[in-house]
């Protein structure tokens, strides 16, 4: 048994902060920090109206320092020196222009305030139009589908599209870009002191569900096919890489530059980076057949297989199946909704903006109170819609929506799709509404189960993890309602950075493989939502309208 006097660290990059959490080897979390990142904060790089949402390097730096300092200090100095590893999760897919040292070119000063030169957040979807080339050209020319292991649709959301799309919109990008990388690959190269970018390590879950990589075409796409794709692609793929690792295994030892800046002994071992769905899964424990749903501002969906169960089984419409993406030795099949815990955000702020204006020109109240009375109206508005919604007596209420806010990334992934409300009348208030907005997410929901089982891949059950499964039982009930399935959640809090937690423990050599890590550092699972069978059969009826809604509302795009 590993000694608990080990330590390890995972940092988990999310979409508004960082996150690290430091546990021992028995899985007691012995301190956590959080970074809000301060440029996205401001909304800086930037654009809705665009569709472009990106992050500035410095942001994750600072996070990466500020945090890891943190978790540091709130131990023992003797805990500290006992840190035997760290492994990162990141959102994905999150690429960047770098330079032949690896470095990205927003941190050289010329490219500083370039939104080009930064990371390309996941929700950045202004790449649809290169998305919708990569598919069509994958089935057209006379060479491999290089779609089939990524469900056969290439999606706005991945690497190749967002590369494209910046190469031929900005000349000066073009011209400095030496290589492109994963956010989930540089922060452990930084870690590790890297140099050279034909050294990064790059990982099996970046690569295999969002750069089109397999074995079976000998790494990535061919220069041919990229070449014919675009010619601003001629040279790439002999300035990227062949070789991809899984989470378990080692990039090399932190850095004396990053060793100093922490106190850490120089022998701490930095392990392959991958996704935040995929090491969120192995902190909630998963398993073969349980559908690992990560639910937050949009949702993950994590399934893991033996191989000799998928084989050449090639689920469409999905974001890939990689063998060892998630858990070595087991197929990692990953679906998702753009929009999830975002569509309560929208709502939320339709009712909140105009409210909280109202309350800002207000003559009757200290500006000192209004501040006040907008942060409790912020703080209760969607407890209060869930409350309500919840104490609604009928399951039908006549409205139906869809939960396409932030297009749809599966199953088909289609990002031009918008959301839609139908069936309103006088009587349709905001708890109905925010009630079909929850359906409609739940609906999402069950359209990825059905596609999993309509392809051959069972689901035995629902694993929750993330801020919405520990936070609204509302959703959660509703979502086990519409599934007809049972939902456990996972006691672990941060389950990303606990499982990012988990890999460094395996890449440090504490534990022979992450089967071991789970068994030994998981946290169990605590809330259970059973389906309410008086419920079901009516969540059945309505999910026919949400799909009738859906292929009405997709003929218009």
């Amino acid at each position: 048994m590993a000694s608990k006097e080990n330590c390890i660290i995972g940092v988990d990059y999310g979409t508004d902060s960082v996150r690290s959490v430091l546990v021992n080897a028995e899985g007691k979390t012995q301190a956590e920090a959080v970074y809000n990142y301060a440029r996205w904060a401001e909304g800086k790089f930037c654009d809705s109206t665009k569709n472009q949402f990106r992050h500035h390097p410095l942001d994750y730096l600072e996070g990466l320092e500020q945090t890891l300092k943190e978790v540091l200090t709130e131990v023992p100095d003797s805990m500290a020196q006992n840190v035997r590893g760290i492994s990162i999760d990141t959102t994905g897919s999150t690429p960047v222009a770098t330079d032949k040292e690896g470095t990205p070119l927003a941190l050289h000063d010329e490219f500083a305030e370039n939104p080009n030169a930064m990371f390309i957040l996941w929700k950045d979807h202004t790449a649809v139009k290169e998305a919708e080339e990569i598919t069509n050209f994958a089935k057209s020319w006379d060479g491999p589908d290089y779609t089939k292991y990524v469900g056969g649709i290439y999606s706005s959301e991945w690497y190749w599209a967002k590369m494209l799309h910046t190469l031929r919109t900005d000349d000066e990008i073009r011209d400095a870009a030496y290589s492109w990388v994963e956010l989930c690959d540089w922060i452990p190269y930084e870690l590790a002191g890297g140099t050279d970018v034909y050294e990064m390590k790059r990982s099996r879950c970046a690569a295999g569900h969002k750069a089109m990589w397999n074995e079976e075409f000998d790494g990535l796409p061919s220069q041919e096919f990229l070449t014919e794709l675009d010619p601003l692609l001629a040279g790439i793929r002999e300035r990227l890489y062949n070789k991809t690792y899984t989470a378990d295994e080692a990039v090399g030892t932190i850095s004396s530059k990053w060793a100093e800046k922490l106190a850490l002994p120089e022998d701490v071992v930095i392990g392959v980076g991958a996704f935040d769905a995929h090491m969120g899964a192995v902190g909630g424990e998963i398993e073969p057949y349980y559908l690992s749903r990560v639910m937050g501002t949009s949702t993950c969906d994590i399934l893991v297989a033996p191989y000799e169960d998928v084989q050449d089984n090639l689920v469409e419409g999905i974001c890939g199946q990689v063998d060892g993406s998630v858990i070595p030795g087991l197929v990692g099949l990953e679906a998702g909704q753009s929009g999830f815990g975002d569509v309560y955000a929208w709502f939320k702020e339709v009712i909140r903006e105009p409210a909280a204006g109202i309350i800002r020109k207000s003559e009757l109240l200290p500006d000192e109170s209004k501040e006040a009375l907008i942060q409790e109206l912020n703080d209760k508005l969607l407890v209060t819609l869930s409350e309500q919604a919840a104490a609604i007596d009928e399951v039908d209420t006549g409205i139906v929506a869809l939960d396409w806010l932030n297009g749809r990334r599966t199953p088909d992934a289609n990002q031009l799709l918008k959301g839609a409300i139908e069936g309103l009348d006088l009587g349709s208030d905001a708890p109905r509404i925010f009630k079909a907005l929850v359906e409609a997410t739940c609906f999402g929901a069950r359209a990825i189960v059905e596609r999993f089982r309509d392809e051959g891949i069972p689901i035995k059950g629902i694993i929750g993890l993330g801020g919405v499964a520990k936070k609204s039982p509302f959703v959660m009930q509703t979502l086990a309602n519409v599934l007809d399935m049972e939902i456990k959640i996972a006691q672990a809090d941060q389950s990303c950075a606990r499982g990012a937690a988990m890999f460094a423990a395996t890449a440090a050599g504490i534990f022979e493989d992450v089967n071991e890590a789970m068994e030994a550092m998981g946290s169990g699972f605590g809330e259970i939502y059973a389906p309410e069978q008086e419920k079901v059969s009516v969540y059945n009826e309505l999910y026919q309208q949400y799909t009738s809604l859906g292929a009405f509302v997709e003929e218009r795009v």
